[in-house]
């Protein structure tokens, strides 16, 4: 019996290993697939509330093109923030360069030796490669993006179709748990990115508001940065915290300054990031910290950008259905944030 439940084990892992390989070798597909599902989810209720008084094509073309237009300012707004500073970079690369020369004099007086290839990365080649890989990530987008809107159309065409598919008596009992599953999921993914771009545009505007009121230069594009890299748990706020302090080290003369700067960002990203935030998302949607990071870090790997966008909603999809079933209900539980946290509760109860 022993042997029989190890080699079960073995073969899931395997089974496990080579689903995420396929992913990973196949994410020009599946990347847009899975982010379709998740706007899907999303703007489902909405097609939905169309259909009851327009015909359901003008329906759904209403709600691509609303869905479409949030996407593309959303991306426009992070291409448009490191367009800015990539000009700005153009204009002000000598300032780095003395920034580099100074700090290294100063390590090497004190005996601290700076590798020279570093010396590299000051020059007007990097500069290049940096554009040019940003324009590269932006034609990508535009494929991705044209993707994610095939699938979301034919998606919200067959919705309907689909649910009926599984509340029929062949699909069942399996059916009827994937429907009330995809409803706990939908509920609890809407209120996760209501709550998220809430707090986003928030910390969009109080960033932009101290960017002006510091002096520090690019102050619409950093606000926009942050309201997009917001969308990202903790990689997003590093990055948006991370880049203005590396810019104000080059802008200000005073090492104060900096620090300042610095020390005003995280507090920004922490109070709305770990204080509102959490508040207005409510037990129902409780994780562990360290599964949020890991989903991040771990989606970021496998898919890039969009998987570090989406890594928490697979993650909530991944909690729920373990929660359905008896066999699974231990890793819902594991992965749920707070000793009080039930994977069950809150949304769960409400659509069942």
């Amino acid at each position: 019996m022993q042997e029989a439940g190890g080699g079960r084990m073995i073969g899931s892992i395997a089974t496990g290993i080579l689903v995420l390989a396929l992913l990973y070798v196949a994410q020009s597909i599946f990347a847009p697939l899975i982010f379709s599902l998740f706007v899907i989810a999303l703007v489902w209720p909405c097609q939905a509330a169309l259909q009851r008084w327009l015909p359901k094509l003008v329906a759904l073309l209403i709600t691509l093109i609303v869905t479409m237009t949030v996407i593309v300012a959303i991306g426009s707004a992070v291409a448009w923030g490191f367009g800015k500073l990539a000009q700005w970079l153009f204009v002000n690369a000598d300032r780095f360069q003395a920034v580099y020369v100074d700090w290294t004099n100063w390590l090497e007086e004190r005996g601290l030796a700076v590798a020279g290839p570093l010396a590299d990365r000051f020059d007007v080649a990097w500069l290049v490669g940096f554009v040019q890989g940003m324009a590269g990530r932006l034609n990508s987008f535009a494929g991705f993006a044209l993707l994610v809107f095939i699938f979301v159309m034919l998606g919200l065409l067959e919705v309907e179709d689909f649910n009926k598919r599984l509340v029929s008596p062949a699909a069942q009992p399996h059916g009827m748990r994937i429907l009330t599953a995809n409803r706990v999921i939908g509920a609890k993914l809407r209120r996760f990115m209501t709550v998220r771009t809430f707090a986003s545009i928030l910390t969009g505007l109080v960033v932009w508001l101290f960017a002006l009121g510091a002096g520090l230069e690019l102050a619409t594009a950093w606000g926009a940065i942050a309201f997009a890299l917001n969308y990202i748990p903790f990689l997003g706020a590093f990055v948006a915290t991370a880049l203005p302090t590396l810019f104000a080290i080059a802008q200000f003369e005073k090492w104060q300054s900096v620090v300042l700067i610095f020390a005003s960002l995280n507090v920004i990203q922490f109070i709305i990031g770990s204080y509102l935030e959490p508040r207005l998302t409510g037990a129902s949607l409780a994780i562990s910290p360290f599964a949020v990071i890991f989903a991040v870090f771990f989606w970021s790997f496998m898919w890039g950008i969009s998987g570090a966008f989406i890594g928490v909603p697979i993650l909530i999809a991944f909690i729920v259905y373990c929660a359905g079933t008896p066999s699974g209900k231990w890793i819902a539980t594991l992965l749920s944030g707070g000793t009080n946290a039930h994977p069950d509760h809150g949304v769960m109860k409400q659509d069942l």
